[in-house]
């Protein structure tokens, strides 16, 4: 591959194998030990972390899981559009959210208030469906989800508005900070009231959940029903890059680039803004056609390393928006050499957790950032 289009420039290649490989292990691991076995949620909000929702969101559908979440109706409908027929949450909304589309679509909605239950309600007996819906408990995130002291009139609303036929209370969820031990043993056990209060008014959801990757991984008594797996069928941990004992995980995205120019310089030259960084030796620099414009963290100026040709070479000088430089010393590469950002460590690149490490950051954010600018090809 010489690098000649514009496409080769810069890829993100993700293995679809990787996702059904990860989704088989972490469902079996969750339910080793905890009977009956939770249902799996594969969660391909934000473009699926940045993998391309579509394809991740088909390749988990043909791998058995369970269910799809995504934050945003608009995010459902794109799935739907494409083809993807597994049950589908969506949990973020705004004031003017499409609740009819999400029920014409089949879409589970959650709820975060009594207003967004009624305007559900409203859009359901308008199309003469009953809606499925989710509601969201806050158990201590203050973020979105119904607050305590609400719980009461939502859960007597929704059983109003199951007995009118309008819509089904198939779940409650809510979100754990991973803050320490003692807050989420906490937040679960107020999530337990809300489970009972709500079955004391007369509903009956099916659907229990509460722990994201971390708390699925680490936390037996928060996978109730159902868990929700986000940052791990994308192969990476939500500690880093340590994972529990008889887990293995594999990264699905490997971020490339191919050189787009060489340049031997003298000892004492500087590279890139400010000046940041000055050639100690007589040295061969190499230009990678991704920034901050692609995502690449900032940040990462002089402390993030590539691999070209199995060798780890370090990024130098400041990150720009469309390139940065790699020193390769005295390594003889070429134009149009590929270049590995980030992709599975045992392979001997950098990883995603490598470039968090370097930027200040977590890996989430490191394989969600990539741009559309970055073409994503699947394998």
């Amino acid at each position: 591959m010489s690098g000649n289009s514009e496409a080769a420039l810069r890829a993100a290649v993700i293995d679809l194998d990787a996702v059904r490989g990860n989704l088989r292990a972490i469902r079996a691991f969750v339910g080793r030990d905890t009977a009956p076995a939770p249902l799996v949620m594969a969660v391909v909000k934000a473009n699926a972390y940045g993998h391309g929702a579509i394809a991740v969101a088909l390749a988990a559908q043909d791998g058995g899981v369970d269910w799809l979440g995504v934050a945003d109706i608009g995010e459902a409908l794109e799935l739907r559009s494409a083809g993807v027929t597994a049950p589908i949450l969506a949990w973020l909304h705004g004031q003017d959210a499409d609740f009819a589309a999400a029920i014409a679509a089949e879409v589970s909605i959650g709820i975060s208030s009594l207003a967004q239950l009624r305007a559900v309600a409203d859009a359901a007996r308008a199309l003469r469906r009953v809606a499925s819906v989710q509601l969201k408990l806050d158990t201590g995130l203050s973020r979105n989800g119904i607050g305590a002291g609400e719980w009461a009139d939502v859960f007597v609303a929704a059983r109003e508005a199951e007995l009118a036929g309008e819509l089904r209370v198939d779940g409650l969820f809510s979100h754990l900070s991973n803050a320490s031990p003692a807050d989420d043993a906490a937040q679960c056990a107020l999530f337990d009231r809300g489970i009972a209060a709500a079955k004391a008014e007369g509903l009956s959801p099916a659907l229990l959940h509460i722990a994201a990757t971390a708390a699925a991984l680490s936390l037996p008594a928060a996978r109730y029903s159902m868990v929700r797996i986000g940052i791990g069928i994308y192969g990476l941990s939500p500690w880093g890059d340590s994972l529990p004992d008889g887990l293995d995980l594999v990264p699905v995205m490997t971020l490339t680039a191919r050189i787009a120019a060489v340049r031997r310089v003298l000892a004492g030259t500087a590279a890139s803004y400010d000046y940041t960084w000055r050639a100690e030796r007589d040295t061969t620099l190499v230009l990678v056609p991704l920034g901050y414009a692609d995502g690449i963290p900032r940040q990462a100026s002089g402390r993030a390393s590539v691999s070209i040709g199995g060798v780890v070479h370090p990024v130098v000088g400041r990150i720009a928006m469309d390139q940065f430089i790699v020193d390769v010393g005295d390594a003889e590469v070429h134009t149009g050499d590929e270049v590995v950002l980030f992709g599975d460590p045992t392979r001997g690149v950098p990883s995603a957790e490598n470039w968090a490490d370097a930027a200040g950051t977590i890996n989430y954010e490191i394989v969600t950032r990539i741009g559309q600018r970055v073409p994503r090809s699947t394998r």
